[in-house]
């Protein structure tokens, strides 16, 4: 049985202007240990997908429909009471910005405490005691002393360390990192997510990662989901997304990347643009949600949706023209 398993996502806000369709029918699956890659640009719909699963979307105006089984149990048809059991104890998340979710007028201790007070049910002493552990295990020097302070009083990376120990205090089955490393300078971006592959040997759990950066996914993920105006369109492991892209929104993506020596004397290439803007997600799309901006398109994407489709082994794309593999019979 997945870990993790997904079935028509579909997350719309109702709006003055119209339904807003931010995620539009996403699927998925996830085993335990795995970690998996959502990728796209701002505004696909990546954070809107992991707030759907710990049902962090306000209803009204928000709306989550589909099926979200975690273990084997439907998330959605969870009472409220039931449902802050799971948040932080079986599936917990790290938040994009640490400085506005960590709350500023309570002391690291205090915010690393009650999680665990509530969860696993512990005294004040023993709290305190696994508090001073999980900061030690993130990597924060004199960690006894850190918990008498406030998050103003820590640098942007020790922030996000403390809530990556806030995260994982319960020891939960699946982390959701959304941006951990975001606003955080390269030297702590790789600290950030060498601790979180030390942690994740160390602790077990399953992880989303939800970035936008390609050069984090090479390093830290097994398998990637891209989504585009709110929907998946393609999906494979790492090296096989990498080497061989199949979707044009895919190939996009990694055309705008940079490439190290480009700069240089007789070698230099102009970075690859993808034209147009993102199609509306008020106004349901009849066709493929890439059509208005892709040069391979035809009325045959206009009007129709590509299906998500085995193109090559553990590889999905939504394409009528992405190229395909033979597969085993």
């Amino acid at each position: 049985m997945p870990l993790l398993e997904i079935n028509d996502l579909q997350t719309h806000f109702r709006t003055p202007d119209g339904v807003n369709r931010a995620v539009d029918g996403v699927s998925f699956q996830m085993g335990e240990g795995e970690t998996l890659a959502v990728v796209g640009e701002s505004g696909c719909g990546k954070s809107v997908t992991a707030n759907s699963i710990l049902r962090l979307i306000p209803e009204p105006p928000g709306k989550i429909a589909g099926s979200i089984r975690f273990r084997g149990v439907d998330l959605l048809k969870l009472s409220d009471k039931e449902m802050r059991r799971v948040r932080g104890n079986d599936i917990s998340m790290i938040f994009q910005e640490p400085m506005t979710s960590l709350n500023p007028v309570l002391t690291v201790g205090r915010q690393l405490g009650e999680t665990l007070r509530l969860h696993q049910r512990v005294s004040r002493r023993e709290a305190d005691a696994r508090a001073v552990e999980m900061l030690r295990l993130v990597g924060i020097p004199e960690a006894k002393r850190r918990l008498g302070e406030y998050p103003h009083q820590l640098s942007g990376g020790m922030r996000q360390r403390v809530m990556i120990a806030i995260a994982l205090s319960c020891r939960p089955k699946l982390l959701i990192a959304d941006e951990p490393t975001t606003a955080l300078d390269v030297t702590i971006q790789a600290q950030i997510l060498d601790l979180m592959k030390d942690l994740k040997a160390k602790v077990g759990a399953a992880i989303i990662l939800i970035t936008h950066d390609l050069g984090i996914v090479a390093e830290v993920a097994e398998r990637v989901m891209v989504m585009y105006a709110g929907r998946k369109v393609e999906e494979a492991p790492v090296e096989k997304l990498f080497r061989t892209p199949r979707h044009p929104y895919t190939q996009g993506l990694f055309g705008a990347v940079p490439k190290l020596g480009s700069s240089l004397a007789g070698n230099l290439t102009k970075l690859a643009e993808i034209p147009g803007v993102v199609p509306s997600l008020k106004q349901r799309i009849c066709g493929c949600v890439f059509a208005t901006r892709c040069a391979s398109a035809t009325d045959l994407c206009r009007q129709s949706a590509p299906a998500l489709e085995l193109k090559a082994p553990g590889h999905l794309a939504a394409c009528h023209f992405a190229p395909k593999e033979a597969l085993a019979a």
